[in-house]
């Protein structure tokens, strides 16, 4: 080793050391954070006052999501299918009979 390294920093200056970079990120994970949680109907003074409740209303918002979700997809998925299945179904008898000869 040569007597020209740079001392070691110690882990209460590493700690404290914030880059512009560090805090950007920082930033954009709060954003990020803030706009989830709006999805849920979460309210930041109500997280402080009651942690648990508001976690377990946003849990049934959630499956509330999840569960609305699913219904309309479904109706939309059986809707196409009215229209897509038969298409199919001809385009397999066609594309069989071809095949044949």
């Amino acid at each position: 080793m040569s007597d020209t390294q740079a001392p070691r920093k110690t882990f209460l200056q590493r700690l404290i050391a914030v880059r512009l970079r560090d805090l950007l990120v920082l930033f954009l994970l709060c954003v990020l954070a803030g706009v989830v949680l709006a999805l849920f109907n979460v309210d930041p003074a109500e997280l402080w006052v009651d942690f648990f409740g508001t976690i377990a209303r946003a849990w049934d918002r959630f499956f509330l999501i999840i569960t609305e979700s699913l219904g309309w997809s479904v109706r939309y998925f059986l809707l196409g299918a009215v229209l897509v299945i038969p298409i199919w179904i001809v385009w397999r008898i066609i594309s069989a009979a071809s095949r044949r000869s």
